[in-house]
């Protein structure tokens, strides 16, 4: 038994997994799965689910199964599937040999819903989608039976396999299971358990006409599998009593085909500020322009994530501290942020790269002279080792590291003022050049040689030190500055006739194309982070990035002391 006692506080699945296990339920085994449909990209909520299915499996020595439950042709590509085999891998959420799909059991499926025919508790239902709702009843009312609930065995067994023939049009008959149309439970006012759908399936092409519905392929697969707990959302609760009608029907119909009796457990959702979580609005935004694509970076997705630089250990951190709850709630999106940016400081190498320039002159320095800088690659890391930044007489700064007319607790560069470049020398500012509209284009100034970085006995002390970048050496790129992707922390916070499109941040990219990043750069490991000084933490991207065509996305940004000061 895994070691709880701080954890069950945050996690309640424990507990009950511990409470089984003390009772001695499926001999005590613990199998756990991961059942995504493929029908769009995961997202961050679906990354709770992955490790949290994963981790009560690797923590109680039991396994873990990957089954896509792909029965909608019409919603479902092999691209998605790809897309999700390489976010769990990326989460590190290890099947071992236990990769299954839905559509594997269709054969077994369809001899579950002949014995459920035959025992009289399916049939065949001609009523359209309007009549079933208008049948159904309401949550006062009773429902009430479809004319066509007591057919025979025979005939339902006949129009069964005419359905899989194909001899019907898609929405003309439905298999229902024989249930209660007086029952508390809407779900249980015999549920529709098999529908006709003429779509080409991205697995089994055409050999099926038929598929069977969530609500009994679901428990029924799990029940195959012989998982142990079934966890989902707190959506799914109205639907678990009849997830156990589903895997008691097969255990006493048909025992051979499955390996135990899995229970369904519910925890709440992962909803986070200032993003949506629902895959059919995240499609909305991928379909209709708002966003470059199910992996674009201010997406929750998980291909967003990975493409923007955030590492799955931060994730996993994420995940591990918000816990598994009860209840649902809204996480800050901070508190993401926060755990991605503990994380880097702590492996990050830090490098310069001055995002909006403002050249420098060095009027005192030996013309055509380079000198190369030890930069130290993480502070307080001495294994992390240096590395080399060329300083020369012309550099770049950022524009913001200067101001003609500073208040008082500016501690950067002003006109007649000091301040020590990293690494490098102090350097003070003697004259502005500006452009006929009166924009400051360049500085010069003179550096003091008593103050080199590490060797300096001159006893002056400034308090500013900015970065810096050479331009002689410096290399161009691009650099994506990513914000919230909706104004509102709740995006479904609207005015009367809008919807969550309303509430797009129209700053939610910006992207910066005069970038200056030092040399050390040229050949970076694609994988790596770093830390771009005093500017927030960037990541090469994946996809549009070259050697001769530098795009950098900021993974998050720094705290900045001034900026917050001056809000």
């Amino acid at each position: 038994m895994a070691e709880t006692a701080d954890y069950e506080k945050s996690n309640f699945i424990l507990a009950i997994i511990n409470k089984d296990l003390e009772e001695g339920l499926n001999d005590g085994r613990i199998h756990t799965r991961f059942p995504p449909e493929p029908s769009g990209y995961l997202h961050i909520g679906h990354a709770k689910a992955i490790l949290l299915n994963y981790s009560i499996a690797r923590d109680y020595q039991g396994k873990f199964n990957l089954r896509f439950d792909d029965t909608n042709p019409i919603k479902e590509e092999q691209e998605f599937v790809d897309s999700i085999l390489q976010d769990i891998k990326w989460l590190g959420a290890d099947w071992e040999d236990r990769l299954f799909f839905t559509s594997d059991y269709f054969d077994t499926k369809y001899e579950f819903a002949l014995r459920l025919i035959k025992a009289g508790r399916a049939y065949v239902c001609d009523l359209s989608p309007e009549e079933t709702r208008d049948y159904r009843g309401t949550l006062t009312e009773p429902g009430k039976d479809s004319p066509y609930r007591n057919r025979s065995v025979e005939e339902n067994l006949d129009l069964f396999a005419r359905m899989k023939n194909g001899e019907f049009p898609d929405g003309s008959r439905v298999l229902r299971a024989k249930i209660d149309m007086a029952s508390g439970n809407l779900n249980m006012r015999d549920p529709v358990i098999y529908r006709i759908l003429h779509a080409s399936h991205h697995r089994t092409g055409d050999e099926w006409c038929i598929y069977p519905m969530y609500d009994f392929d679901h428990p029924f697969s799990d029940a195959i599998e012989g998982i142990t707990h079934s966890l989902c959302s707190i959506e799914f609760s109205d639907n678990r009593l009849l997830y156990d009608w589903i895997v008691d029907n097969a255990l006493e119909l048909f025992p051979e085909a499955v390996k135990g009796r899995p229970r369904q457990y519910e925890f709440a959702r992962l909803n986070i500020t200032n993003t949506v979580m629902s895959k059919r609005k995240l499609r909305r935004l991928v379909e209709e322009g708002f966003v470059q694509g199910w992996d674009d970076p201010r997406m929750p997705t998980i291909a967003a994530l990975r493409r923007r630089g955030v590492t799955s250990e931060a994730v996993a951190d994420f995940c591990d501290r918000i816990g598994v709850a009860r209840s649902a709630s809204m996480v800050d999106m901070a508190l993401l942020e926060h755990c991605i940016r503990e994380d880097l400081n702590a492996k990050a190498h830090r490098v310069m790269g001055v995002l909006e320039p403002l050249k420098v002159i060095i009027t005192n320095w030996p013309e055509g002279q380079v000198e190369w800088l030890e930069i130290e690659n993480l502070p307080g890391d001495e294994d992390a080792g240096t590395h080399k930044a060329p300083f020369a007489q012309e550099i770049y700064i950022e524009q913001e590291d200067f101001m003609e007319d500073p208040p008082k607790k500016f501690h950067r560069l002003s006109p007649g003022k000091e301040v020590r470049l990293k690494g490098a020398y102090i350097i003070k500012c003697v004259e502005v050049i500006k452009d006929s509209t009166g924009k400051v284009v360049e500085l010069r100034c003179t550096y003091d040689p008593e103050t080199k970085s590490g060797e300096d006995n001159s006893g002056k002390k400034v308090k500013g030190v900015i970065h810096w970048v050479s331009v002689r050496h410096g290399l161009p790129a691009t650099v994506r500055l990513y914000d919230n992707l909706f104004l509102n922390e709740n995006p479904d916070d609207t005015d009367e006739g809008q919807d969550f499109t309303d509430n797009i941040n129209p700053e939610s990219l910006l992207v910066l194309t005069d970038c200056i990043v030092e040399p050390a750069l040229a050949d970076c490991d694609p994988e790596s982070r770093f830390q771009f000084m005093r500017k927030g933490y960037f990541f090469l991207d994946p996809k549009d990035s070259s050697k001769n065509n530098l795009v950098f996305n900021r993974i998050v940004g720094l705290r900045d002391s001034w900026a917050k000061k001056n809000k």
